[in-house]
């Protein structure tokens, strides 16, 4: 169901609330989760929120989605290398699609996500010390769901968070590094012994059954890696 429009005052107060839970966070992890909910609250028609910004190892990731669908759509536009965040993020300039069908700037991404539940998309850069270091973006299941109105509106958020995330994560760096290299090199094993399961279980090529697994996280709001670790455990799962 669409959300109203928020009256200025409570969209004042939304703001007001996002910048004082970033404040008052010490992890880019939990800053992240807060921003998109916040967003997802404030912004009419969204069916998701997140934030795509660099792990430790340096890669483009999606942090904080809202919704398995933003993380199906973003890993998309990592994996293609085109789409309408990463547009933002490499422009520096806010996006605004009215109709994913319907765009043919990023013709393998929109092909991608045909079945979907995507329509619209606003995607702006968080730009942070003259430099960009990621992109926030909504979705929507309607056609036409955003418009200039709801882009500045992006923006609003986009510029406080992006000054904030960059201190947390700039505080973050020496420990997140050891800690992510670990994390990354688990999370890549696990999805991988998953997907060679899946490979061999359906006798389906790699890319198959990484799509199913994200299809199985999006169906069930579950993530890619739980979904890997009940393959790998056994747990039954309908993957077909």
């Amino acid at each position: 169901m669409t959300k109203k429009q928020l009256p200025l005052d409570e969209l004042s107060t939304a703001i007001g609330r996002i910048l004082g839970l970033l404040l008052t966070e010490e992890k880019v992890d939990h800053a992240v989760q807060n921003l998109s909910q916040a967003i997802w609250d404030s912004v009419p028609g969204t069916l998701g929120a997140g934030v795509s910004i660099l792990d430790a190892l340096g890669r483009r990731t999606s942090r904080g989605f809202t919704d398995a669908v933003v993380e199906e759509a973003d890993f998309l536009q990592y994996q293609l290398g085109e789409g309408p965040c990463l547009t933002a993020w490499a422009s520096e300039q806010t996006v605004l699609v009215h109709d994913v069908s319907a765009d043919i700037r990023w013709p393998e991404w929109t092909a991608s996500v045909r079945d979907l539940p995507i329509k619209s998309v606003i995607s702006a850069p968080l730009l942070a010390g003259g430099r960009s270091i990621g992109a926030i973006k909504v979705y929507s299941p309607e056609t036409s769901a955003y418009d200039a109105t709801t882009a500045k509106l992006l923006e609003l958020f986009a510029s406080p968070a992006a000054t904030l995330l960059s201190h947390i994560q700039s505080a973050e760096t020496p420990k997140r590094i050891s800690e992510g290299l670990q994390s990354a090199l688990h999370s890549r094993d696990l999805v991988n012994r998953a997907c060679g399961i899946l490979m061999e279980r359906h006798q389906i090529p790699h890319a198959s059954a990484l799509q199913r697994m994200l299809k199985h996280a999006r169906d069930h709001g579950s993530t890619l890696q739980d979904v890997s670790a009940e393959i790998v455990a056994g747990i039954p799962a309908d993957q077909n």
